[in-house]
């Protein structure tokens, strides 16, 4: 009995360490207000995850690009509204309207009219520009800032307006422009964190128990980036392929390090970003009236430089995530079976940083969130 009752609580045991990742942070302007972390980081380990472990906190990732974008705004370097093709010196143009040009401002608010492949993903030694010139990655009907449609793809483009202009690769950018100024050790596909936060790396799982990304078993990865013939990152030219550090969700962080980045927005105190820069981002450059954008699903319906409102009060959407009315500023992650989520209720000087992974891709709550999401942005 006494054999039988251990190999009972040995069976519960493992359960409980191949549990998803889960972790919450609350926050306001001074720091963490609450926090809760359940789950295993790495089954191999059995390690349990805490809200300092980095995870790839997916299209957040957009996010935080955005204030990178900002910074070089304010020191004089780039021009929300400038033609980007004078930047990058290649086209970037819809061929259907190929008078009109597309602009930092297009991109960041998903009204470029360019239109995700199915691997947005890039190779090393490949040209990004080779890819955008494809006529099937526009949106034919519809000329740069007249329609909203989300594309991953639009922000390698703005990597390579950033390393440009910056003269810079894009990884090293943003840990010199945002990274290093909030005191975060946190990188986009790695290459920047230090080895200590590394070894606390997050596992992706799918939901059927699988992994689907960043199995390091603790160390920093052999390449940073996706490469078919090798890793010889020096021979690398600026600008030639802004897809190669996954700006548009590779960055990994972890929780601790939302809720810097949210207290700093709650603060808006000048010391990072003035306040007109953090008002531009933030501002609803696209709203959804029906007919002006695909909300997928009623999940987008108010968006700005990187930056989702919600909800909204207009047929056709469904992004009341929070359930109560309130309006939220922030942005979503769907990748690798995680879900992520980084919120800030600004009249109430608070907000919520969650991720949760292994979670099912068909995941659906009463609004266009998943279960998942519906249930960390409303834990107390």
């Amino acid at each position: 009995m006494r054999s039988l009752l251990l190999i009972g609580a040995a069976l519960l045991a493992g359960c409980a360490t191949t549990r998803p990742a889960e972790v919450r942070v609350a926050f306001d302007s001074s720091g963490i207000t609450a926090a809760r972390a359940t789950g295993t980081a790495d089954r191999t380990t059995g390690r349990r995850v805490t809200p300092d472990d980095p995870v790839r906190i997916a299209s957040i990732s957009k996010l935080v690009v955005a204030l990178g974008v900002m910074r070089m705004v304010e020191a004089g370097q780039l021009d929300l509204d400038r033609d980007v093709s004078e930047i990058v010196g290649w086209p970037v143009r819809n061929p259907a309207f190929p008078e009109a040009p597309v602009t930092l401002r297009h991109l960041l608010s998903h009204r470029s009219g360019l239109i995700d492949p199915k691997d947005y993903r890039v190779p090393l030694g490949e040209q990004l520009a080779d890819v955008v010139a494809g006529p099937a990655l526009w949106d034919a009907q519809h000329g740069p800032g007249t329609y909203f449609r989300y594309s991953n793809v639009a922000f390698p483009v703005i990597a390579s307006v950033m390393e440009r202009a910056g003269n810079e690769r894009f990884d090293r950018l943003m840990h010199r422009l945002v990274l290093a100024p909030l005191k975060l050790d946190a990188c986009y596909n790695w290459s920047t964190c230090s080895d200590a936060k590394i070894a606390r790396h997050v596992v992706l799982y799918r939901a059927s128990g699988e992994v689907a990304l960043d199995d390091l078993g603790g160390k920093r990865p052999d390449c940073p980036v996706i490469t078919k013939d090798g890793c010889d990152l020096a021979g690398y030219r600026l600008g030639e392929n802004g897809a190669l550090f996954s700006p548009q969700g590779g960055l990994r962080a972890s929780m601790r390090d939302l809720a810097v980045i949210g207290g700093m927005l709650l603060r808006n105190d000048g010391s990072f970003l003035k306040p007109d820069s953090i008002a531009e981002i933030e501002s609803a450059a696209w709203r959804f009236d029906g007919t002006n954008g695909d909300t997928t699903g009623g999940f987008y319906c108010q968006y700005g430089l990187a930056v989702t409102t919600l909800p909204t009060a207009q047929s056709g959407c469904d992004d009341d995530l929070f359930g109560d009315g309130r309006t939220r500023i922030g942005h979503a992650g769907e990748a690798y079976g995680l879900r992520s989520g980084f919120w800030i209720d600004r009249a109430a000087g608070t907000g919520v940083a969650f991720f949760a992974t292994a979670t099912p891709p068909i995941s659906k709550g009463r609004s266009a969130f998943s279960i998942e999401e519906e249930r960390l942005a409303r834990r107390k």
